[in-house]
Protein backbone atom coordinates (compact mmCIF):
# COMPACT_ATOMS: atom_id res chain seq x y z
CA UNK A 1 0.00 0.00 0.00
CA UNK A 2 1.31 3.31 -1.33
CA UNK A 3 0.44 6.46 0.61
CA UNK A 4 0.26 9.31 0.04
CA UNK A 5 -19.69 17.64 -36.27
CA UNK A 6 -19.11 20.33 -38.66
CA UNK A 7 -22.17 21.69 -40.98
CA UNK A 8 -22.44 22.11 -44.40
CA UNK A 9 -21.02 25.03 -45.87
CA UNK A 10 -18.61 25.63 -43.07
CA UNK A 11 -15.22 23.78 -44.16
CA UNK A 12 -14.40 27.25 -45.92
CA UNK A 13 -14.31 29.23 -42.42
CA UNK A 14 -12.74 25.84 -41.10
CA UNK A 15 -9.61 26.33 -43.39
CA UNK A 16 -9.74 30.03 -42.60
CA UNK A 17 -9.39 30.01 -39.11
CA UNK A 18 -6.71 26.88 -39.47
CA UNK A 19 -4.65 28.75 -41.17
CA UNK A 20 -3.42 30.85 -38.36
CA UNK A 21 -2.68 27.52 -36.88
CA UNK A 22 -0.07 26.33 -39.17
CA UNK A 23 2.84 28.12 -38.16
CA UNK A 24 2.46 26.74 -34.46
CA UNK A 25 1.84 23.13 -34.95
CA UNK A 26 4.79 22.92 -36.96
CA UNK A 27 6.97 24.61 -34.68
CA UNK A 28 5.49 22.43 -32.31
CA UNK A 29 5.97 19.52 -34.31
CA UNK A 30 9.48 19.76 -35.01
CA UNK A 31 10.36 20.27 -31.44
CA UNK A 32 8.67 17.08 -30.49
CA UNK A 33 9.85 14.62 -33.20
CA UNK A 34 13.32 13.32 -32.41
CA UNK A 35 15.36 11.51 -34.70
CA UNK A 36 14.78 7.56 -35.11
CA UNK A 37 17.57 5.07 -34.17
CA UNK A 38 18.72 3.12 -36.08
CA UNK A 39 17.94 -0.53 -35.87
CA UNK A 40 19.69 -3.65 -35.65
CA UNK A 41 19.91 -6.08 -38.33
CA UNK A 42 16.99 -9.35 -36.46
CA UNK A 43 14.72 -5.70 -36.76
CA UNK A 44 15.49 -4.53 -39.83
CA UNK A 45 15.24 -7.78 -41.31
CA UNK A 46 11.80 -8.18 -39.19
CA UNK A 47 10.78 -4.83 -40.66
CA UNK A 48 11.69 -5.86 -43.87
CA UNK A 49 9.57 -9.25 -44.40
CA UNK A 50 6.59 -7.80 -42.60
CA UNK A 51 6.84 -4.80 -45.34
CA UNK A 52 6.77 -7.55 -48.30
CA UNK A 53 3.58 -8.87 -46.91
CA UNK A 54 1.74 -5.79 -46.43
CA UNK A 55 2.62 -5.21 -50.45
CA UNK A 56 1.08 -8.61 -50.98
CA UNK A 57 -2.01 -8.19 -53.61
CA UNK A 58 -5.39 -7.93 -52.39
CA UNK A 59 -8.49 -9.84 -53.99
CA UNK A 60 -11.05 -6.95 -55.41
CA UNK A 61 -13.45 -9.27 -53.58
CA UNK A 62 -12.98 -7.18 -50.28
CA UNK A 63 -12.62 -3.66 -52.18
CA UNK A 64 -15.53 -1.36 -53.32
CA UNK A 65 -15.07 -1.88 -57.81
CA UNK A 66 -15.47 1.62 -58.77
CA UNK A 67 -16.72 4.89 -57.74
CA UNK A 68 -20.79 4.16 -58.59
CA UNK A 69 -20.18 1.46 -55.91
CA UNK A 70 -18.68 3.99 -53.25
CA UNK A 71 -21.28 6.71 -54.09
CA UNK A 72 -24.82 4.47 -53.44
CA UNK A 73 -22.81 3.58 -50.01
CA UNK A 74 -22.39 7.10 -49.83
CA UNK A 75 -25.40 8.34 -50.19
CA UNK A 76 -27.27 5.66 -48.75
CA UNK A 77 -25.31 5.59 -45.57
CA UNK A 78 -25.99 9.46 -44.45
CA UNK A 79 -29.36 9.57 -46.00
CA UNK A 80 -30.12 6.99 -43.50
CA UNK A 81 -28.40 9.07 -40.59
CA UNK A 82 -29.99 12.23 -41.75
CA UNK A 83 -33.12 10.26 -40.45
CA UNK A 84 -32.42 7.91 -37.94
CA UNK A 85 -29.42 9.42 -36.25
CA UNK A 86 -30.14 9.57 -31.89
CA UNK A 87 -30.68 13.09 -30.31
CA UNK A 88 -27.17 13.12 -28.57
CA UNK A 89 -26.15 16.26 -26.26
CA UNK A 90 -22.78 16.76 -28.06
CA UNK A 91 -24.07 16.35 -31.30
CA UNK A 92 -26.33 19.29 -30.39
CA UNK A 93 -23.41 21.52 -28.57
CA UNK A 94 -21.41 20.75 -31.52
CA UNK A 95 -23.94 21.27 -34.38
CA UNK A 96 -24.84 24.72 -32.41
CA UNK A 97 -21.66 25.85 -31.93
CA UNK A 98 -19.33 28.12 -34.52
CA UNK A 99 -16.09 28.75 -32.42
CA UNK A 100 -13.73 26.17 -33.74
CA UNK A 101 -11.87 25.79 -30.75
CA UNK A 102 -15.14 25.25 -28.24
CA UNK A 103 -16.21 22.97 -31.48
CA UNK A 104 -13.47 20.76 -31.06
CA UNK A 105 -13.15 20.59 -27.27
CA UNK A 106 -16.99 19.37 -27.24
CA UNK A 107 -16.26 16.67 -29.76
CA UNK A 108 -13.02 15.73 -27.88
CA UNK A 109 -14.44 15.08 -24.54
CA UNK A 110 -17.17 13.04 -25.95
CA UNK A 111 -14.74 10.87 -28.06
CA UNK A 112 -12.83 10.29 -24.86
CA UNK A 113 -15.87 9.25 -22.62
CA UNK A 114 -17.15 7.12 -25.14
CA UNK A 115 -14.42 4.59 -25.58
CA UNK A 116 -15.20 1.50 -23.61
CA UNK A 117 -18.16 3.06 -22.42
CA UNK A 118 -22.02 3.00 -23.45
CA UNK A 119 -23.93 5.77 -24.43
CA UNK A 120 -26.81 5.81 -22.04
CA UNK A 121 -23.51 6.26 -19.24
CA UNK A 122 -22.00 8.95 -20.93
CA UNK A 123 -24.94 11.32 -21.64
CA UNK A 124 -24.87 12.19 -17.68
CA UNK A 125 -21.21 12.28 -17.36
CA UNK A 126 -20.35 14.75 -20.35
CA UNK A 127 -23.39 17.04 -19.47
CA UNK A 128 -22.46 17.79 -16.22
CA UNK A 129 -18.58 17.70 -17.25
CA UNK A 130 -19.34 20.43 -20.08
CA UNK A 131 -21.40 22.53 -17.50
CA UNK A 132 -18.62 22.61 -14.91
CA UNK A 133 -15.65 23.16 -17.56
CA UNK A 134 -17.45 24.62 -21.01
CA UNK A 135 -13.90 25.85 -22.53
CA UNK A 136 -10.94 24.23 -22.49
CA UNK A 137 -9.83 26.75 -20.54
CA UNK A 138 -12.00 26.33 -17.50
CA UNK A 139 -10.92 22.73 -18.03
CA UNK A 140 -6.63 23.51 -17.77
CA UNK A 141 -7.86 25.10 -14.46
CA UNK A 142 -9.46 22.55 -12.99
CA UNK A 143 -7.71 20.26 -10.05
CA UNK A 144 -6.85 16.69 -10.97
CA UNK A 145 -8.78 15.85 -7.64
CA UNK A 146 -11.64 18.01 -9.49
CA UNK A 147 -11.42 15.73 -12.86
CA UNK A 148 -11.44 12.18 -10.67
CA UNK A 149 -14.40 13.25 -8.70
CA UNK A 150 -16.81 14.19 -11.82
CA UNK A 151 -15.02 10.88 -13.39
CA UNK A 152 -15.93 8.95 -10.65
CA UNK A 153 -17.59 5.68 -11.72
CA UNK A 154 -17.11 6.19 -15.57
CA UNK A 155 -14.21 3.68 -15.42
CA UNK A 156 -10.51 4.43 -17.23
CA UNK A 157 -9.84 6.72 -15.09
CA UNK A 158 -6.49 7.58 -17.37
CA UNK A 159 -8.90 9.13 -20.10
CA UNK A 160 -10.32 11.71 -18.07
CA UNK A 161 -6.37 12.74 -16.91
CA UNK A 162 -5.01 12.50 -20.09
CA UNK A 163 -7.79 14.82 -21.19
CA UNK A 164 -7.01 17.48 -18.43
CA UNK A 165 -3.38 17.46 -19.33
CA UNK A 166 -4.10 18.12 -22.91
CA UNK A 167 -6.07 20.77 -22.42
CA UNK A 168 -3.47 22.18 -20.32
CA UNK A 169 -0.92 21.73 -23.17
CA UNK A 170 -3.02 23.73 -25.58
CA UNK A 171 -4.14 26.86 -23.28
CA UNK A 172 -0.36 26.63 -22.17
CA UNK A 173 1.84 25.66 -25.79
CA UNK A 174 -0.48 26.00 -28.49
CA UNK A 175 -2.02 29.54 -27.46
CA UNK A 176 -5.24 28.40 -26.78
CA UNK A 177 -6.13 26.79 -30.31
CA UNK A 178 -6.95 23.33 -31.04
CA UNK A 179 -4.63 21.47 -33.55
CA UNK A 180 -6.82 21.41 -36.98
CA UNK A 181 -5.50 18.39 -38.38
CA UNK A 182 -6.01 15.08 -37.46
CA UNK A 183 -1.67 14.18 -37.47
CA UNK A 184 -1.32 17.75 -35.08
CA UNK A 185 -3.82 16.57 -33.29
CA UNK A 186 -2.51 13.11 -33.03
CA UNK A 187 0.71 14.56 -32.26
CA UNK A 188 0.63 16.75 -30.16
CA UNK A 189 -2.34 15.78 -27.68
CA UNK A 190 -1.52 12.97 -25.18
CA UNK A 191 -3.60 10.38 -25.16
CA UNK A 192 -5.02 11.02 -28.77
CA UNK A 193 -4.47 8.76 -30.85
CA UNK A 194 -5.37 7.75 -34.37
CA UNK A 195 -9.22 7.35 -34.14
CA UNK A 196 -9.97 10.56 -31.63
CA UNK A 197 -7.57 12.74 -34.16
CA UNK A 198 -9.60 11.43 -37.08
CA UNK A 199 -12.96 11.91 -35.33
CA UNK A 200 -12.10 15.58 -33.78
CA UNK A 201 -10.82 16.56 -37.09
CA UNK A 202 -13.69 15.38 -39.22
CA UNK A 203 -16.11 16.52 -36.63
CA UNK A 204 -14.89 19.72 -35.93
CA UNK A 205 -12.92 21.05 -39.12
CA UNK A 206 -14.41 18.88 -41.99
CA UNK A 207 -11.05 17.45 -42.78
CA UNK A 208 -12.23 14.37 -45.06
CA UNK A 209 -10.76 11.67 -43.41
CA UNK A 210 -12.16 8.37 -42.23
CA UNK A 211 -11.70 6.73 -38.79
CA UNK A 212 -12.19 3.35 -37.47
CA UNK A 213 -13.46 2.20 -34.23
CA UNK A 214 -14.73 -0.88 -32.66
CA UNK A 215 -18.64 -0.13 -34.81
CA UNK A 216 -17.06 0.51 -37.69
CA UNK A 217 -14.67 -2.75 -37.92
CA UNK A 218 -17.50 -4.64 -37.97
CA UNK A 219 -19.06 -2.29 -40.70
CA UNK A 220 -16.54 -3.18 -42.58
CA UNK A 221 -15.79 -6.41 -42.37
CA UNK A 222 -19.35 -7.64 -42.91
CA UNK A 223 -19.32 -5.21 -46.10
CA UNK A 224 -16.67 -6.63 -47.81
CA UNK A 225 -16.38 -9.99 -45.97
CA UNK A 226 -13.19 -9.64 -44.13
CA UNK A 227 -12.79 -12.51 -42.44
CA UNK A 228 -9.17 -12.41 -41.09
CA UNK A 229 -7.97 -11.35 -37.63
CA UNK A 230 -9.24 -7.33 -37.55
CA UNK A 231 -6.19 -6.81 -34.78
CA UNK A 232 -4.15 -7.40 -37.22
CA UNK A 233 -1.64 -5.26 -39.27
CA UNK A 234 -2.39 -5.63 -42.67
CA UNK A 235 -6.19 -6.11 -41.85
CA UNK A 236 -5.91 -3.11 -39.54
CA UNK A 237 -4.49 -1.56 -42.70
CA UNK A 238 -6.90 -2.34 -45.46
CA UNK A 239 -9.48 -1.35 -42.34
CA UNK A 240 -8.23 2.06 -42.51
CA UNK A 241 -7.99 2.23 -46.28
CA UNK A 242 -11.10 1.26 -47.16
CA UNK A 243 -12.60 3.95 -44.27
CA UNK A 244 -10.56 6.66 -46.39
CA UNK A 245 -11.77 5.89 -49.64
CA UNK A 246 -15.67 5.61 -48.39
CA UNK A 247 -15.66 9.01 -46.56
CA UNK A 248 -17.79 12.17 -47.75
CA UNK A 249 -15.65 14.88 -48.96
CA UNK A 250 -18.92 17.21 -48.10
CA UNK A 251 -19.92 15.94 -45.09
CA UNK A 252 -16.67 13.99 -43.50
CA UNK A 253 -18.10 14.02 -40.06
CA UNK A 254 -21.49 13.40 -40.52
CA UNK A 255 -20.45 10.25 -42.45
CA UNK A 256 -18.01 9.11 -40.22
CA UNK A 257 -21.02 9.37 -37.16
CA UNK A 258 -23.43 7.67 -39.59
CA UNK A 259 -20.65 4.58 -39.85
CA UNK A 260 -20.90 4.20 -36.17
CA UNK A 261 -23.70 4.66 -35.59
CA UNK A 262 -24.53 2.11 -38.50
CA UNK A 263 -22.51 -0.29 -36.17
CA UNK A 264 -23.90 0.70 -32.68
CA UNK A 265 -27.57 0.48 -33.62
CA UNK A 266 -28.14 -1.80 -36.78
CA UNK A 267 -24.50 -4.01 -37.49
CA UNK A 268 -24.44 -4.76 -33.96
CA UNK A 269 -22.04 -7.78 -32.71
CA UNK A 270 -25.22 -9.97 -32.13
CA UNK A 271 -28.76 -10.24 -34.00
CA UNK A 272 -27.88 -7.14 -36.31
CA UNK A 273 -31.09 -6.09 -37.63
CA UNK A 274 -29.99 -6.71 -41.47
CA UNK A 275 -33.40 -6.13 -42.86
CA UNK A 276 -33.21 -1.93 -41.51
CA UNK A 277 -29.88 -1.32 -42.85
CA UNK A 278 -29.33 1.16 -45.51
CA UNK A 279 -26.30 -0.52 -47.16
CA UNK A 280 -27.71 -4.28 -47.71
CA UNK A 281 -27.11 -4.26 -50.94
CA UNK A 282 -23.23 -3.93 -50.87
CA UNK A 283 -22.94 -6.08 -47.83
CA UNK A 284 -20.90 -9.63 -49.12
CA UNK A 285 -21.80 -10.78 -45.74
CA UNK A 286 -25.26 -11.05 -46.03
CA UNK A 287 -24.49 -12.13 -49.76
CA UNK A 288 -22.72 -14.85 -48.35
CA UNK A 289 -25.75 -15.93 -46.01
CA UNK A 290 -28.36 -15.37 -49.00
CA UNK A 291 -26.28 -18.28 -50.92
CA UNK A 292 -25.75 -20.74 -47.97
CA UNK A 293 -29.57 -20.83 -47.12
CA UNK A 294 -30.17 -21.25 -50.94
CA UNK A 295 -27.96 -23.90 -51.16
CA UNK A 296 -29.22 -25.63 -47.67
CA UNK A 297 -32.79 -25.37 -49.67
CA UNK A 298 -31.70 -27.29 -52.71
CA UNK A 299 -29.71 -29.61 -50.49
CA UNK A 300 -26.91 -28.98 -53.19
CA UNK A 301 -23.16 -28.88 -51.88
CA UNK A 302 -22.09 -25.45 -51.31
CA UNK A 303 -20.09 -24.07 -54.61
CA UNK A 304 -17.75 -21.29 -55.50
CA UNK A 305 -19.84 -18.27 -56.94
CA UNK A 306 -17.77 -15.82 -59.44
CA UNK A 307 -18.68 -13.16 -56.27
CA UNK A 308 -16.86 -14.79 -53.78
CA UNK A 309 -13.08 -14.20 -53.08
CA UNK A 310 -10.84 -16.27 -55.64
CA UNK A 311 -7.38 -15.24 -55.86
CA UNK A 312 -5.47 -16.81 -58.39
CA UNK A 313 -2.44 -18.31 -55.92
CA UNK A 314 -2.36 -18.72 -52.24
CA UNK A 315 -4.83 -18.30 -49.43
CA UNK A 316 -6.28 -14.75 -48.91
CA UNK A 317 -4.79 -12.83 -46.26
CA UNK A 318 -8.26 -11.20 -45.40
CA UNK A 319 -10.48 -13.97 -45.86
CA UNK A 320 -10.82 -16.50 -42.70
CA UNK A 321 -8.53 -19.33 -42.07
CA UNK A 322 -10.02 -22.51 -43.54
CA UNK A 323 -9.51 -24.48 -39.64
CA UNK A 324 -12.66 -21.68 -39.01
CA UNK A 325 -15.70 -22.99 -41.11
CA UNK A 326 -18.81 -20.86 -42.12
CA UNK A 327 -20.97 -21.04 -38.93
CA UNK A 328 -24.91 -21.25 -40.23
CA UNK A 329 -26.27 -20.21 -37.02
CA UNK A 330 -24.33 -16.84 -37.08
CA UNK A 331 -25.45 -15.87 -40.89
CA UNK A 332 -23.82 -12.36 -40.97
CA UNK A 333 -22.11 -12.43 -37.61
CA UNK A 334 -19.50 -14.44 -38.76
CA UNK A 335 -17.52 -11.58 -39.45
CA UNK A 336 -15.48 -10.03 -38.27
CA UNK A 337 -13.57 -12.66 -36.67
CA UNK A 338 -13.43 -13.01 -33.07
CA UNK A 339 -10.34 -12.51 -31.54
CA UNK A 340 -9.13 -14.52 -28.51
CA UNK A 341 -8.64 -11.89 -25.41
CA UNK A 342 -6.14 -12.96 -22.25
CA UNK A 343 -8.22 -13.56 -19.73
CA UNK A 344 -7.46 -11.17 -16.63
CA UNK A 345 -5.22 -11.82 -14.52
CA UNK A 346 -6.29 -12.99 -10.82
CA UNK A 347 -5.38 -10.44 -7.69
CA UNK A 348 -6.62 -10.39 -4.48
CA UNK A 349 -6.58 -7.82 -2.08
CA UNK A 350 -7.61 -6.62 1.98
CA UNK A 351 -9.69 -3.64 2.60
CA UNK A 352 -11.02 -2.15 5.60
CA UNK A 353 -14.39 0.38 5.94
CA UNK A 354 -12.89 2.00 9.02
CA UNK A 355 -15.47 4.49 10.82
CA UNK A 356 -15.98 6.96 13.57
CA UNK A 357 -20.04 6.80 14.40
CA UNK A 358 -19.45 9.24 17.61
CA UNK A 359 -17.31 11.51 15.75
CA UNK A 360 -17.64 15.12 15.87
CA UNK A 361 -20.54 16.29 13.31
CA UNK A 362 -21.66 12.73 12.62
CA UNK A 363 -19.89 9.50 11.62
CA UNK A 364 -16.83 9.30 9.39
CA UNK A 365 -15.15 6.71 7.48
CA UNK A 366 -11.65 6.83 6.51
CA UNK A 367 -10.23 6.95 2.70
CA UNK A 368 -6.84 7.10 1.40
CA UNK A 369 -5.37 8.19 -1.76
CA UNK A 370 -3.98 5.77 -3.93
CA UNK A 371 -0.46 6.97 -5.75
CA UNK A 372 -0.20 9.37 -8.79
CA UNK A 373 0.23 6.59 -11.27
CA UNK A 374 -0.21 2.96 -12.55
CA UNK A 375 -4.35 2.01 -11.59
CA UNK A 376 -6.75 3.98 -10.57
CA UNK A 377 -4.27 6.34 -10.15
CA UNK A 378 -5.09 9.80 -7.61
CA UNK A 379 -8.61 8.28 -6.56
CA UNK A 380 -9.41 7.46 -2.83
CA UNK A 381 -9.98 3.96 -1.55
CA UNK A 382 -10.91 2.48 1.84
CA UNK A 383 -7.02 1.49 3.49
CA UNK A 384 -5.80 -1.95 1.71
CA UNK A 385 -3.46 -4.27 1.50
CA UNK A 386 -2.38 -6.99 -1.30
CA UNK A 387 -3.36 -10.20 0.36
CA UNK A 388 -2.65 -13.91 -0.67
CA UNK A 389 -6.18 -16.12 -1.31
CA UNK A 390 -5.40 -18.09 1.56
CA UNK A 391 -6.06 -15.16 3.77
CA UNK A 392 -3.51 -16.51 6.60
CA UNK A 393 -2.48 -13.09 7.26
CA UNK A 394 -4.88 -10.66 5.92
CA UNK A 395 -5.67 -9.44 9.25
CA UNK A 396 -2.37 -8.67 10.51
CA UNK A 397 -1.26 -6.80 7.61
CA UNK A 398 -4.31 -4.88 7.48
CA UNK A 399 -4.31 -3.77 11.02
CA UNK A 400 -0.41 -2.78 10.47
CA UNK A 401 -2.21 -0.76 7.56
CA UNK A 402 -4.93 0.62 9.24
CA UNK A 403 -2.58 1.22 12.74
CA UNK A 404 -0.10 3.01 9.97
CA UNK A 405 -2.92 6.18 9.74
CA UNK A 406 -4.42 5.98 12.82
CA UNK A 407 -2.76 4.93 15.29
CA UNK A 408 -3.39 1.53 17.82
CA UNK A 409 -6.60 0.33 17.49
CA UNK A 410 -8.42 -3.20 18.54
CA UNK A 411 -7.62 -6.11 17.02
CA UNK A 412 -10.66 -7.51 18.59
CA UNK A 413 -12.80 -5.72 16.30
CA UNK A 414 -12.06 -6.14 12.73
CA UNK A 415 -14.62 -8.31 11.21
CA UNK A 416 -14.68 -10.20 7.50
CA UNK A 417 -17.71 -9.05 6.33
CA UNK A 418 -17.65 -10.68 2.85
CA UNK A 419 -16.17 -10.37 -0.70
CA UNK A 420 -16.41 -8.76 -3.58
CA UNK A 421 -15.40 -9.38 -7.00
CA UNK A 422 -14.41 -6.37 -9.41
CA UNK A 423 -13.06 -7.08 -13.26
CA UNK A 424 -11.10 -4.61 -14.65
CA UNK A 425 -9.91 -4.75 -18.27
CA UNK A 426 -7.08 -6.50 -16.81
CA UNK A 427 -7.23 -7.26 -13.66
CA UNK A 428 -10.18 -9.81 -11.72
CA UNK A 429 -9.51 -8.37 -7.98
CA UNK A 430 -10.58 -9.52 -5.47
CA UNK A 431 -11.27 -7.40 -2.14
CA UNK A 432 -12.04 -9.22 1.17
CA UNK A 433 -14.33 -6.75 2.96
CA UNK A 434 -13.38 -5.98 6.42
CA UNK A 435 -15.42 -3.68 8.74
CA UNK A 436 -14.14 -1.86 12.00
CA UNK A 437 -16.41 0.61 14.08
CA UNK A 438 -14.27 2.97 16.74
CA UNK A 439 -17.36 2.84 19.28
CA UNK A 440 -15.28 3.70 22.45
CA UNK A 441 -12.25 4.94 21.81
CA UNK A 442 -11.37 9.34 21.29
CA UNK A 443 -12.24 10.13 17.87
CA UNK A 444 -9.57 10.38 15.61
CA UNK A 445 -8.87 14.15 13.98
CA UNK A 446 -5.61 14.05 12.38
CA UNK A 447 -4.47 11.69 10.34
CA UNK A 448 -0.79 11.98 7.95
CA UNK A 449 -1.05 13.72 4.39
CA UNK A 450 -3.21 11.63 1.91
CA UNK A 451 -6.16 10.49 4.05
CA UNK A 452 -9.30 12.31 5.22
CA UNK A 453 -12.35 11.74 7.28
CA UNK A 454 -15.36 11.57 5.12
CA UNK A 455 -19.30 11.61 6.02
CA UNK A 456 -21.09 8.73 4.41
CA UNK A 457 -22.92 11.60 1.97
CA UNK A 458 -19.44 12.99 1.24
CA UNK A 459 -18.10 9.18 -0.03
CA UNK A 460 -20.88 9.41 -2.45
CA UNK A 461 -19.51 12.62 -4.23
CA UNK A 462 -15.99 11.79 -4.19
CA UNK A 463 -13.65 10.63 -6.52
CA UNK A 464 -13.65 7.18 -5.68
CA UNK A 465 -14.01 3.76 -7.76
CA UNK A 466 -16.92 1.58 -8.59
CA UNK A 467 -15.00 -1.16 -6.72
CA UNK A 468 -14.93 0.72 -3.36
CA UNK A 469 -18.82 1.52 -3.73
CA UNK A 470 -19.09 -1.85 -3.93
CA UNK A 471 -17.05 -2.57 -0.60
CA UNK A 472 -19.19 0.00 0.79
CA UNK A 473 -22.29 -1.60 -0.19
CA UNK A 474 -21.15 -5.40 1.62
CA UNK A 475 -20.06 -3.18 4.53
CA UNK A 476 -23.76 -0.86 4.61
CA UNK A 477 -25.60 -4.22 4.58
CA UNK A 478 -23.49 -5.76 7.58
CA UNK A 479 -24.58 -2.64 9.89
CA UNK A 480 -27.43 -2.73 12.53
CA UNK A 481 -30.38 -1.18 10.75
CA UNK A 482 -29.53 -1.58 7.64
CA UNK A 483 -31.17 -4.40 5.63
CA UNK A 484 -29.00 -7.71 5.88
CA UNK A 485 -27.84 -9.79 3.20
CA UNK A 486 -25.65 -12.95 3.54
CA UNK A 487 -22.45 -12.73 2.49
CA UNK A 488 -23.26 -15.43 -0.13
CA UNK A 489 -25.73 -13.15 -1.13
CA UNK A 490 -23.76 -10.32 -1.36
CA UNK A 491 -20.88 -11.87 -3.67
CA UNK A 492 -23.21 -13.37 -5.77
CA UNK A 493 -25.20 -10.69 -6.60
CA UNK A 494 -22.42 -8.61 -7.58
CA UNK A 495 -21.53 -11.70 -10.51
CA UNK A 496 -24.51 -13.22 -11.10
CA UNK A 497 -26.37 -12.04 -14.73
CA UNK A 498 -30.15 -13.36 -15.86
CA UNK A 499 -30.17 -13.37 -19.54
CA UNK A 500 -31.45 -10.31 -21.14
CA UNK A 501 -34.73 -11.48 -23.25
CA UNK A 502 -34.48 -10.92 -27.39
CA UNK A 503 -36.21 -7.20 -26.68
CA UNK A 504 -33.54 -6.14 -24.32
CA UNK A 505 -30.58 -7.70 -26.55
CA UNK A 506 -32.24 -4.65 -29.05
CA UNK A 507 -32.25 -2.11 -26.58
CA UNK A 508 -28.58 -3.25 -25.39
CA UNK A 509 -26.79 -3.01 -28.89
CA UNK A 510 -28.80 0.37 -29.02
CA UNK A 511 -26.38 1.62 -26.52
CA UNK A 512 -23.26 -0.57 -27.00
CA UNK A 513 -19.88 1.66 -26.75
CA UNK A 514 -17.93 2.56 -30.02
CA UNK A 515 -14.38 0.83 -29.48
CA UNK A 516 -11.76 3.14 -31.04
CA UNK A 517 -8.62 2.04 -32.08
CA UNK A 518 -6.52 4.23 -29.71
CA UNK A 519 -9.35 3.28 -27.08
CA UNK A 520 -8.03 2.06 -23.20
CA UNK A 521 -5.50 -0.73 -23.63
CA UNK A 522 -6.92 -3.72 -22.68
CA UNK A 523 -3.71 -5.08 -21.22
CA UNK A 524 -2.98 -1.37 -19.76
CA UNK A 525 -2.27 -0.91 -16.15
CA UNK A 526 -2.67 2.57 -15.86
CA UNK A 527 -6.67 2.33 -16.57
Amino acid sequence: MRKPRAAVGSRSRCRKQASSQEGREKRALSSSQAKPSAPDAPAGLARQQEEVRLQAPVSRYHLFRDTAEVTVFRKSLLSWYDREKRDLPWRKRVEGEVDLDRRAYAVWVSEVMLQQTQVATVINYYTRWMQKWPTLQDLASASLEEVNQLWAGLGYYSRGRRLQEGARKVVEELGGHMPRTAETLQRLLPGVGRYTAGAIASIAFGQATGVVDGNVVRVLCRVRAIGADPSSTLVSQQLWSLAQQLVEPARPGDFNQAAMELGATVCTPQRPLCSQCPVQSLCRARQRVEREQLSASRSLPGSRDVEECAPNTGQCQLCGPPTEPWDQTLGVANFPRKVSRRPPREECSATCVLEQPRALGGARILLVQRPNSGLLAGLWEFPSVTAEPSGQHQRKALLRELQSWVGPLPATRLRHLGQVVHTFSHIKLTYQVYGLALEEQTPVTIVPPGAHWLTREEFHTAAVSTAMKKVFRVYEGQQPGTCKGSKRSQVSTLSRRKKPSAGQQVLDSFFRPHIPADAPSLNSATQ
